[in-house]
């Protein structure tokens, strides 16, 4: 019999807990489970006046809205207030009955600057050590890479810094610098940066050479191997190198899982003498895969710098021709000696012409710090990987890579929501939050299920759902 239903008629009162209307299965009800709030309001109770004012927005409720929105990839407040307004899973989750009126969305910046970027640093912290309390953390195996985050500024409010004109304009006569002597040029003027009038802290990068500079953000992930948990998070500027942060980042995963690692794996954008050598002392396996060895297509006559063997022993370079350079002084600058020749070896030297310039003397050659270290892990590459190797580095590429990729399609971590360094670090720290509850649910779900095949839930044995075999169940 045809039906009509008036839609128009509403219920004064709802005669069930909002808990019933959420689904058992939804990934709010399937987070709270696991979610442990109550340490947050003494660390937030220097943020508030304890005697005096009015009644502030409950802290617990306020981040629990956060999570929400960002475990829907809800990075904008004023979206997230409106899909909080109609959604019956959000209210249940941050704790509203439906007549309450929720907080405006000005509130929500107010309480992140109130509370700072360390404090949710901290949020991040406590779902790593959840995750080490269940058991899912092997810290012992460790995936780093960087990313780059895209900063919320337009192309219109990029400009071109003039430090030489700053310069100028604030220079007395008497601080300009000496012209140039006759027959030689000034030095080359810098390349000049663009930076963005809206977001100071923006820097211009890429993460390909395809592809134009952007005012970027860098976000540096450390995930552990055995479940995926993020263990470490840092956001710089986008024109930090990643391999200048390597070491302070392993510091900060040790201190933070309690765990020494053992193996960690990186791309070849980590492959620095800086690094391999302070690993290779601390006896971490560090697999890395170096960097080619540019080879010029301008000048193939000129010998390069890899002709040149370096001997750590004696600490020597041996030229092509059979002489020796030896140390000379520390390179300013860097973190390396130069290692040049004698002028009696190089002026008889039948190879001068194609080793160095005719303006030079001798031929010199840089050695960065713990330089045999990385001709170590060279060697250790050109002769093949073995197998356990080649699959932590396959693992590395989807481990990493892949909670990169989920964090910028899922989660809004593929352009900054709001400006600032530190904005951009609270970003990054609830999103990876966020994603470490929803591996702690979904292994505690898992654990759960199994143990309750066992034993039977509470409220009754699990029937599973299979087809139909026999007749009698066909005609039911």
């Amino acid at each position: 019999m045809q039906s009509r239903r008036d839609r128009w008629q509403e219920d004064i009162f709802v005669a069930c807990p909002l808990s019933d209307l959420v689904p058992d299965d939804h990934i709010l009800k399937r987070v709270d489970r696991v979610l442990d709030l109550d340490w947050l309001h003494d660390e937030v109770a220097d943020c508030y006046c304890q005697n005096n004012g009015r009644p502030s927005i409950d802290p617990e409720s306020a981040l629990r809205l956060m999570l929400a929105g960002f475990l829907e990839g809800i990075v904008h407040d004023r979206k997230l207030m409106s899909r909080a307004q109609t959604d019956l899973a959000f209210r249940w989750f941050i704790g509203y009955r439906l007549d309450e009126k929720l907080p405006d969305h000005s509130s929500l910046t107010r309480i992140r600057q109130r509370w700072g970027a360390e404090r949710f640093r901290k949020v991040l912290l406590r779902t790593v050590q959840s995750c080490i309390d269940a058991g899912l953390v092997d810290a012992t195996t460790v995936h780093v890479d960087a990313t780059l985050v895209r900063a919320d500024v337009s192309w219109a409010s990029l400009t071109t810094q003039y430090a030489d004109q700053v310069i100028d304009e604030n220079a007395d006569e008497d601080d300009q610098p000496p012209p140039p002597k006759p027959g030689r040029s000034s030095k080359k003027v810098a390349k000049k940066k663009k930076r963005s009038t809206t977001d100071l802290d923006a820097t211009m990068a890429t993460g390909s050479k395809k592809h134009r500079l952007e005012p970027t953000f860098k976000q540096h992930t450390a995930v552990e191997d055995k479940s995926g948990v993020i263990v470490d998070i840092a956001v710089d500027t986008g024109e930090t190198s990643e391999g200048k942060q390597l070491l302070d980042q392993i510091d900060r995963i040790e201190q933070n899982t309690g765990v020494a690692i053992t193996t960690i794996t990186a791309d070849a954008g980590y492959a620095h003498a800086q690094n391999y050598g302070p690993l290779e002392s601390d006896g971490v396996n560090a697999i890395i895969p170096p960097q080619r060895v540019a080879i010029k297509t301008k000048g193939l006559q000129k010998l390069p710098a890899r002709r040149f063997k370096y001997d750590a022993y004696r600490d020597t370079i041996k030229c092509p021709n059979g002489k020796y350079l030896t140390r000379k002084s520390r390179a300013t600058g860097t973190n390396g000696y130069w290692y040049r020749a004698r002028s009696c070896d190089c002026s008889q030297c039948p190879l001068r012409t194609r080793c160095f310039s005719t303006k030079a003397r001798v031929r010199s050659i840089l050695i960065v710090d713990h330089f045999p270290a990385l001709l170590r892990a060279r060697r250790r590459k050109e002769k093949g990987w073995d197998e356990q190797t080649r699959q932590l580095y396959d693992r590395h590429r989807w481990r990493v890579e892949g909670v990169h990729g989920r964090a910028k399609a899922h989660h809004g971590l593929g352009r900054a929501a709001r400006r600032g360094l530190d904005n951009v670090a609270t970003q990054a720290y609830l999103t990876a939050a966020v994603m470490n509850l929803k591996v702690l649910a979904k292994a505690t779900a898992t654990k759960l299920f199994a143990f309750w095949r066992l034993v039977g839930p509470p409220y009754g044995p699990i029937k599973l759902h299979t087809a139909p075999t026999t007749p009698k169940q066909i005609a039911a």
